[in-house]
């Protein structure tokens, strides 16, 4: 089916360069007042002003975006919908004054979640993480990545990965995978971590790589969890394997984790509240994507916030997500995440927009796929009941989403 997206306000394009957009060019939209896009299929077929489009263009359907704001899907590059329940209880302990570390260390926080991962079946875990993915594309999101992470036994982190799996293959937009079994360890080798270790080699990774269940693997690297020896052996077990690397890197403590993440050569660092002045000059030199998550130290109640105009200043390329778990972060919407790293980040809102498309898009290594507007990317666009882009972080606490097209079709329509 041909279709064309007439009439907008304003078409943010995000054309450009084919990399990730750093230092002034993150700041840059490519915007096209009364702009239109020509869809043939699932691709983008040309780009242009509304009188350009209805001119050389024909369609099957038309649809009049009435002066409002038309944008690439949103792509969340950090997420954990996988999981049984939610932990409003350990929020309520926080704003008591307990801390995330605290509620960790006495038996809360991930390791809470695994029995119940464990004890339940793929099909309940695919109907309540099905119901999350479309509260999430409601929000605008066209593209996620999903962790595992909530099982931390070979046979939990298998069934979570399938479980992503079939949540892709179903539902109408991108999910991509990521194996996390070194997310925390499990209350069974709290004494024993090297032998949790052992099974991570010997056992998961090489598991999940035969059934091909993952592209990347993830850690959380932290002084509380996997400290710095661990991760790096850990990472390079990973990557031995063939898996790609993304890391939780220094969220609360500058550790080394952006550093190590530099070394290593991970696609990206992400958290990064306490990194360094020395780790985010590694993260600029190697060319690690940085992904925050503001949204993560808004709900801890933290002030931690990462210090994203000194990374972007230091030619670091930023992405958002929302980090969206049971635990510290119950958030599905990106746009929610764009208004706090605009008030608590700083960044400006063309900034904000520029890291939850096409450099969201290039920490999936997508962006020569999704992530903008561009003659030949898959057609994943928002139509935004919305007068102007920068109206987007400034009208918080609802949702500014009119339609949802992913791959050409609308899959989401208020």
């Amino acid at each position: 089916m041909n279709i064309l997206i007439t009439n907008a306000g304003q078409l943010i394009t995000l054309k450009g360069p084919a990399k990730v957009r750093t230092g002034k060019k993150a700041d840059e939209l490519s915007i096209i007042e009364n702009g239109a896009v020509a869809i043939k299929g699932e691709k983008i077929l040309a780009v242009g002003t509304t009188e350009e489009i209805e001119a050389n263009y024909n369609s099957d359907k038309i649809i009049d975006a009435s002066n409002k704001v038309v944008m690439p899907g949103f792509v969340d590059p950090h997420t954990h919908p996988v999981f049984v329940h939610t932990r409003e209880n350990e929020f309520e302990m926080r704003i008591k004054g307990k801390s995330y570390v605290d509620i960790s260390k006495s038996g809360g926080g991930i390791r809470s979640s695994i029995k119940a991962v464990r004890e339940a079946s793929e099909d309940e875990l695919y109907e309540l993480s099905e119901k999350r993915i479309k509260r999430m594309i409601s929000n605008g999101t066209t593209t996620l990545e999903a962790k595992s992470g909530y099982g931390l036994s070979t046979e939990s982190e298998i069934k979570m990965l399938k479980v992503i799996r079939k949540l892709n293959e179903n539902l109408p937009i991108d999910i991509i995978p990521t194996f996390m079994g070194a997310h925390e360890f499990p209350i069974e080798y709290k004494y024993d971590r090297e032998e949790y270790i052992r099974i991570l080699k010997k056992e998961m990774m090489p598991e999940v790589k035969k059934q091909d269940l993952a592209e990347y693997c993830d850690i959380f690297t932290e002084e509380h969890v996997y400290n710095i020896q661990q991760s790096r052996y850990i990472l390079n077990c990973a990557k031995e394997l063939g898996f790609k690397i993304r890391m939780h890197a220094d969220e609360i403590e500058p550790i080394g984790g952006a550093e190590l993440a530099a070394e290593l050569g991970a696609v990206s660092a992400d958290h990064l509240g306490a990194a360094s002045d020395v780790g985010i000059q590694a993260l600029s030199k190697a060319g690690v994507i940085a992904t925050l998550l503001p949204g993560t130290i808004f709900s801890l109640g933290m002030k931690s916030y990462a210090r994203a105009r000194d990374m972007i200043d230091a030619g670091v390329a930023v992405a958002l997500a929302t980090d969206y778990n049971p635990g510290s972060c119950n958030c599905d919407s990106m746009q929610f995440i764009i208004t706090l790293a605009c008030l608590q980040m700083k960044m400006t809102v063309a900034e904000a927009i520029t890291a939850s498309t096409i450099n969201a898009a290039y920490s999936l290594e997508m962006g020569d796929r999704i992530g903008s507007l561009e003659i030949g990317k898959q057609a994943d666009i928002l139509i935004m009941d919305m007068p102007s882009y920068k109206f987007l972080p400034y009208h918080f606490g609802s949702n500014n989403v009119q339609t949802v097209i992913k791959n050409g079709k609308v899959i989401w329509c208020n």
